[in-house]
């Protein structure tokens, strides 16, 4: 009686080698899953799920940034100051505080000056934006750009970019008549090293000198 031959032929020695080894992946990820603190898997897929999340939240953004129009994608949560540095790579405007009360990162937005560390990217959509890299006109310094150089109006220059953006906010808003009225409206910007008398001398030639900020 003829024997019932078998529906497929016994695997090959190949075939032997890559189930061997799909089974020892299978068991060495297990194992390292098993011996891996449980801290450290949650974060892990904590971290995983921050990225899937991020990908799926980030919103269509328009901006006009020194003249310049860009059309972007942020997450809603995105500051416009970490925008302008991470995004667009615009690394005048300082990261200080954080906090909005150090100045470092003033910019304008639509000609008036705001602490971009304080409002999200997404609040900008298609307003005209302003910082201290598209103040000159190419290789021409702006007018309180050269009286900061020759009051020496800075020592480490941390604080230069958002002290120059709220020096000419400051002349445009009509707050430069005096020694104490620049005192006053240029308060919310803080130099450490304490250049500001050199600041105010500034601040004051460019709105006595009649020039155009």
């Amino acid at each position: 009686m003829a024997q019932d031959q078998p529906d497929s032929p016994p695997p090959g020695p190949g075939q032997h080698d890559q189930a061997r080894r799909a089974f020892l992946k299978q068991t060495s990820v297990l194992t390292a899953l098993a011996l891996t603190p449980g801290p450290v898997v949650q974060a892990a897929a904590a971290e995983w799920d921050e990225k899937v999340a991020a990908a799926f939240e980030q919103v269509p953004l328009k901006l006009d940034v020194n003249g310049k129009k860009y059309k972007l994608r942020v997450e809603p949560r995105t500051t416009l100051l970490d925008l302008l540095r991470e995004q667009l790579h615009l690394t005048g405007t300082k990261k200080g505080c954080d906090y909005g009360q150090c100045g470092a990162c003033t910019v304008h937005v639509d000609g008036q000056r705001i602490n971009s560390c304080l409002t999200l990217a997404v609040m900008q959509e298609g307003k005209k934006i302003t910082t201290i890299e598209g103040l000159a006109e190419g290789d021409r310094l702006h007018p309180m750009q050269e009286a900061f150089l020759k009051h020496d109006g800075f020592q480490c220059g941390y604080c230069t970019p958002g002290q120059i953006m709220s020096a000419v906010a400051c002349v445009r808003e009509g707050h430069a008549d005096s020694e104490t009225e620049i005192r006053e409206y240029m308060s919310g910007n803080i130099c450490r090293c304490g250049a500001y008398p050199n600041i105010v001398a500034a601040i004051e030639e460019v709105k006595n000198g009649g020039q155009k900020v």
